[in-house]
């Protein structure tokens, strides 16, 4: 959505580019349903101000509101900058809990026409525009973000160096390691988390895919991929590291593909397993087991890459992001 947005206002950014940048391209936790979505590395309003643009977020979800009611403030704020000829970044106009482009609107039937991630690319999406409000019982109803005039000049090198920092200790996050003995189930991350998800499959008795496997799967083979694309980017950018990041991209396809045909197997068609499987989860925990040491290596030679900078891999690592 920021990328749409800013494409909007003149900016070229490649969809590889805004992954990596936003840290998204290298992040995977859980596993669970709503990692994706938590444990990223910085927020959309981080992303959009890091790109040097001022921006507002209306919430729908602080302490005391009333979505019903705030939701009308909401809707007009976006009009107006529609009317402006700025689209607006609306959480769950059109897609499930997810951020939307909306760039037009009818008062007649009461909707909004924009587009989201996964609800095609022909015609405009339609929905109400009190929509935003009603996703309640999935999350708390972020409301909307407008994005204001560019105000900075934007630091290329230093955003595209702490995102590779960033994604270097992420791999490496030793977050909830020490309370994996504990009776409570706990989020994982990086190489952690990789490591435990190719331990459920390989468990015995085996263990039936869930939601939250097949929603990470969905969502990782498609970020991970970019992070090859991001990392071609930059290598062409930083010759002193060129060689490190050519190598790196590869290791992020060949992951990428692994977790595809993972994805195939244990969800043919997206339809979730009814019954156990030992043969299907033996081999989703080899192609897992794959995919994991890809990402080990594309997160080698990031190592090599940054020393060839001359900076530190070392940086504090958020894993997750906030609303």
């Amino acid at each position: 959505s920021v990328r749409v947005v800013l494409s909007y206002r003149g900016e070229t950014y490649s969809p590889a580019y805004i992954q990596g940048i936003s840290g998204s391209a290298f992040r995977i936790g859980g596993i669970c349903p709503c990692a994706p979505t938590c444990a990223c590395a910085m927020s959309t309003q981080d992303l959009i101000q890091t790109l040097g643009y001022d921006m507002e977020h209306l919430s729908l979800c602080e302490e005391g509101m009333d979505p019903a009611q705030e939701v009308h403030r909401v809707i007009a704020r976006v009009k107006d900058d529609i009317r402006a000829g700025r689209p607006a970044i609306v959480w769950h106009a059109f897609t499930w809990a997810e951020w939307d482009v909306v760039c037009g609107f009818d008062d007649e039937t009461h909707q909004f026409r924009g587009q989201g991630s996964y609800v095609g690319l022909g015609e405009y999406a339609t929905a109400d525009q009190g929509r935003m409000a009603t996703c309640g019982a999935i999350c708390p109803p972020i409301g909307a973000i407008l994005v204001g005039d560019k105000t900075d000049r934007y630091d290329a090198r230093a955003a595209e160096i702490a995102a590779l920092q960033e994604a270097v200790a992420h791999a490496h996050s030793i977050q909830n390691v020490s309370k994996l003995d504990g009776k409570e189930w706990v989020v994982l991350y990086g190489l952690a988390c990789y490591n435990r998800w190719i331990r459920d499959f390989e468990a015995d008795p085996p263990c039936l895919p869930t939601m939250g496997d097949r929603y990470c799967f969905g969502v990782n083979r498609s970020t991970h991929r970019a992070a090859a694309g991001f990392v071609r980017e930059l290598a062409a950018h930083y010759p002193e590291a060129r060689a490190p990041l050519e190598r790196a991209a590869p290791c992020f396809e060949a992951e990428a593909d692994a977790l595809n045909e993972a994805a195939e197997i244990l969800f043919p068609g997206w339809e979730l397993p009814q019954d156990v499987n030992r043969e299907m989860n033996d081999r989703a925990a080899v192609l897992l087991r794959t995919a994991r040491d890809n990402y080990a290596r594309g997160i080698a030679e990031i190592e090599g890459a940054l020393r060839a900078l001359g900076v530190s891999a070392d940086q504090r690592e958020s894993t997750a992001c906030s609303s």
